[in-house]
Parts: C-alpha cells; structure tokens; sequence
C-alpha cells in the first residue's frame, strides 16, 4: 500500500498536469473528494491550487477556534483552517492521511485541513442537486453548494467562498 506521502506526490504530479495542461473546460464538474468523519466533500478542482502533506502549523493569537494557525509553503505564508472545526465537529488527532489542501479564494491561498484526501471524480451537472434547503444551528447548510449523485453514492459539495468570506480572510490575514 502506498504511503501518504507517495499518494501526494502521484497526485500533485496528475494535478498538476491537469490544472496546468488543460484547457479550463477539460476541469468543468471535476471535484477533489475528501473525507471529514464520515461524510465525503467535494471541492471544485478550479479552486485548488495544491494538496500537501500535514507540517508543522505556527498557531497565530486571537484567530477563530477553526483557525489552527499558518504555514510556511516555499517561502509563502498560509492560513490553515480546520474544516472539522469550521463545521462544528469534534476535533481529532491527525493521522499520516491528513492532508491540506491549498484552495484560492479572491487571490489568497487558504489551507484547509481534512481527514483524507480520496479522488477526483467527474460530476455532471444534471447529477448535481440544489442543496437541502434545512436550517441548523451551525449554519453548516451555508457553505454546501449542492449534493452531487455518484452512482449510488451522494458527495457534498462544498462553496469554499462560503466557507470563508472575504470578511474573514481580510481579518485573518491582517493579523499575520
């Protein structure tokens, strides 16, 4: 079985010949899944700019709880963001299949740290449902941008614009 950092590295390198190489249509209802608990994610491969192995992440004072710190990636500082946390779920430990995944939102690299990062797969557009239109406490409903249908299988597909807003980010990153 091949390790975590093996699976990162033949990634990185399949992403980044196909974010690089291919024409932006080839991208169209293609979606990074992940695992958070039990429940798959999935992430607009638009949105990705790299998925890296977890390091050491430098805790910043007076963050949200969801805000784990920053890291240091080729000399360039990025916020991390526990989506556990975020979705108010239990915190835990991480494993050697945590991983972060570099996302660009309005010009500024985010990390967002998950259980495992699974595969891309392809989504269509009439396979993808409204999301539910329920309210919970957390607000959790917000940041889901639809249900996409895989086989027999259901993917909730995240709006990483809602998951952090450009409020957010600014405060975030003014006080790094």
């Amino acid at each position: 079985m091949a390790t975590v950092k093996e699976k990162i590295k033949e990634r990185d390198y399949e992403d980044e010949h196909f974010i690089d190489d291919e024409e932006d249509s080839v991208q169209e209802n293609k979606y990074l899944t992940f695992r958070i608990a039990e429940e798959i994610y999935g992430i607009d491969i638009s949105d990705i700019t790299e998925i890296i192995e977890l390091q050491k992440i430098t805790e910043v004072p007076d963050m949200p709880i969801y805000v784990k710190g920053v890291i240091n990636l080729r000399g360039k500082v990025i916020p991390i963001m526990d989506l556990r946390l975020r979705f108010n779920m239990k915190e835990r430990e991480h494993d050697d299949r945590t991983c972060i995944i570099i996302v660009n939102i309005n010009e500024t690299a985010i990390g967002f740290v998950v259980d495992t990062v699974l595969e891309v797969v392809d989504i269509p557009e009439g396979d993808i449902d409204p999301p539910p239109q329920f309210k919970t406490a957390s607000g959790y409903e917000m940041y889901v941008s639809g249900i996409g249908k895989v086989g027999e299988d259901v993917k909730i597909l995240l709006n990483v614009k809602k998951i952090i807003n450009s409020n957010e980010i600014d405060k975030i990153t003014e006080n790094i």
